[in-house]
C-alpha cells in the first residue's frame, strides 16, 4: 500500500490546487435548461475535458442534439485491469430566484457552517463538486506514480437536469465504446457529516403533464357560472380522487409488482435512528403525512408515491378578474420503487382521468420522463471494494441506504450497457440541492477526494 500513501500525502499537499479548480468550474453558469447559457454549457463541458486531457486521458467532446457529452478514457496498467466507468454531470440547475442567494450563485464563496466551511454556489454539490472529487484523485494518481491502478472511462453529460434527453440514444450508439466492469457514480448523499454510506436503493420515476381543456376560451364567471363546464374545477376535482384518505394513491393495480421490504433490512433502516419529526421541522413542517402505517424511511425508500407539482388556470395575477377557465393544467409525478412498471404507471394515470372528468373534458398528455425504480446488489465485489475504502477513511464502516430521488442513469446503464453502479456520494440532507444557497461542505470535499483515491487503489490490487 506504499503507492496509495504517497497519493494521500499529494492529495494533502495540493489540496489547495484540487479545491481551486473545482471553484474555476463552479464559475462557469452551465444551466442545460436556459438556451442562453448554451454557449457556458459548452466551456463548461471543455473545462473538463481539458482536465482529463492533462492526466493523459483521451479525451473529446461528443455532440449530441443538446449539450455536448465528454468522454474520456485511459488504458491503466493494462488489458487485465478492472475497468471502471465514471459518470457525471456538469450542468447545474438554473439559480432562481437570485435575491433568496446570500452571495452571487456563479460567484463560488467559502462560508461558515453547521460542519465547518463550505463552498456556497449553484452546482457546488450537484454535481460539480462531486465530479471534482474523482477527478481530482485520478489527477493524484497520475501525478504521484505516473499512472492509474486501473483502466478508466469518464463519462460527463450536460443534460441531466433536464432529463438526459440525449444520454440513451448515446449510450445505445456507443455501447462497445462504453464498456466497462462498474460504473461509480457520486451524485448522491451521506448519512451524515460522520458516516458515510452507499445508495443501494433509487426510486424510479414518471414525470407527466395533463392539460384539461373545457370551452374554447375563458368565460365571464357570472354569465355562464352555474351553465358552463369549469376546467380547474374538474381538473383539480380529478386530482384531488389520486389519494384515499389514508395516504394510498388510487391507480388501478398502482401497488402491482411493489414488494414489503425485507425484515432484515426494516432492521437495519430503523438501527440508523432517523427523525422524521426533527427532518419535516427543518424545513417548516409538523406531522408526516403519507401512506399510513408505514414508517417514514419506508415511505421515503421503498414505497411510491404521487405528487402534484404544478398546477394553473383561469387568472391567478393581482387583482380580481372573474372568469371560468377554458383550460386548465398540472404536472403530475410519480416516484417508483422497484417492482413497478412506469408504463403501466403511466398509462393507469391517463386512464384514471379519462374516468374522473365529465365526458365533454378534453385531456392532453405530455410525457417528460420515464424510468423504474432500482435495487443495487449490495454484495458485488465493488460494494464491497467502496465499504473498505470509506471504511478506512472515516474509520467507520458505511451504512447502506435508499434514496427517495432518481437517477435515471442508472437504470440506463444496466438496460443498455449491462453495468451495475455503486453509488458512493458525499453530500449532505442540508446542501440544498436545487434550491439558493447550495452549498458543499470543504470537509465532505477533502474526504470524499481521498475516498476516491482509495478506491482506486483497493480496485487496482492495493
Amino acid at each position: 500500500m506504499a503507492s496509495m500513501q504517497r497519493v494521500l500525502e499529494r492529495i494533502e499537499a495540493q489540496f489547495a490546487a484540487h479545491q481551486a479548480r473545482w471553484l474555476d468550474w463552479l464559475r462557469i453558469p452551465s444551466i442545460s435548461a436556459q438556451p442562453a447559457h448554451a454557449a457556458d454549457c459548452r466551456a463548461a463541458a471543455a473545462f473538463a475535458c481539458d482536465a482529463l486531457t492533462a492526466i493523459g486521458f483521451t479525451a473529446s467532446l461528443r455532440e449530441t442534439p443538446g449539450h455536448p457529452i465528454v468522454v474520456a478514457h485511459h488504458p491503466g496498467p493494462g488489458p487485465d485491469a478492472p475497468h471502471l466507468l465514471y459518470y457525471g454531470h456538469y450542468d447545474v440547475q438554473p439559480p432562481e430566484p437570485l435575491e433568496l442567494w446570500t452571495s452571487p450563485p456563479f460567484v463560488p464563496t467559502i462560508s461558515g457552517g453547521t460542519h465547518g466551511p463550505c463552498v456556497v454556489a449553484r452546482g457546488a454539490v450537484d454535481d460539480k463538486g462531486q465530479v471534482s472529487m474523482w477527478l481530482s484523485a485520478l489527477t493524484a494518481w497520475v501525478e504521484e506514480t505516473g499512472g492509474l491502478p486501473v483502466r478508466v472511462t469518464a463519462l460527463i453529460e450536460g443534460e441531466e437536469e433536464i432529463g438526459s434527453l440525449n444520454l440513451d440514444a448515446f449510450l445505445a450508439a456507443n455501447r462497445d465504446e462504453l464498456q466497462a466492469d462498474v460504473a461509480i457514480v457520486s451524485d448522491t448523499n451521506m448519512w451524515d457529516i460522520d458516516t458515510p454510506a452507499i445508495t443501494t436503493r433509487l426510486r424510479g420515476l414518471v414525470y407527466v403533464e395533463v392539460e384539461l381543456t373545457a370551452a374554447t376560451r375563458d368565460l365571464h364567471s357570472g354569465m355562464y357560472g352555474g351553465s358552463a363546464l369549469n376546467a380547474a374545477n374538474a381538473l383539480t376535482g380529478a386530482l384531488g380522487a389520486l389519494h384515499d384518505a389514508a395516504g394510498r394513491v388510487m391507480l388501478p393495480d398502482f401497488y402491482k409488482g411493489v414488494a414489503e421490504i425485507p425484515p432484515e433490512l426494516a432492521a437495519d433502516w430503523a438501527a440508523l435512528g432517523f427523525d422524521e419529526t426533527e427532518f419535516l421541522h427543518d424545513i417548516g413542517l409538523g406531522d408526516p403525512v403519507g401512506e399510513a402505517g408505514r414508517g417514514g424511511l419506508e415511505r421515503l425508500w421503498a414505497r411510491p408515491t404521487c405528487d402534484i407539482n404544478g398546477i394553473w388556470g383561469g387568472y391567478a395575477g393581482p387583482g380580481a378578474k372573474t372568469v371560468i377557465p377554458g383550460k386548465a393544467g398540472a404536472k403530475v409525478s410519480f416516484r417508483l420503487v422497484p417492482g413497478q412498471d412506469p408504463a403501466a404507471v403511466l398509462d393507469g394515470f391517463k386512464r384514471f382521468m379519462a374516468a374522473h372528468v365529465p365526458t365533454q373534458a378534453r385531456l392532453a398528455f405530455r410525457e417528460f420522463g420515464v424510468s423504474p425504480g432500482i435495487e443495487v446488489p449490495a454484495g458485488s465485489r465493488f460494494i464491497e471494494a467502496a465499504c473498505a475504502a470509506l471504511a478506512e477513511e472515516y474509520e467507520r464502516a458505511p451504512v447502506l441506504i435508499g434514496s427517495g430521488g432518481s437517477i435515471p442513469l442508472v437504470g440506463s446503464l444496466r438496460r443498455l450497457l449491462g453495468l451495475d453502479t455503486v453509488l458512493m456520494g458525499f453530500g449532505l440532507s442540508d446542501d440544498r440541492i436545487h434550491s439558493p444557497n447550495e452549498k458543499f461542505n470543504l470537509r465532505c470535499f477533502h474526504q470524499g477526494l481521498r475516498t476516491h483515491a482509495r478506491l482506486l487503489g483497493r480496485l487496482g490490487g492495493g
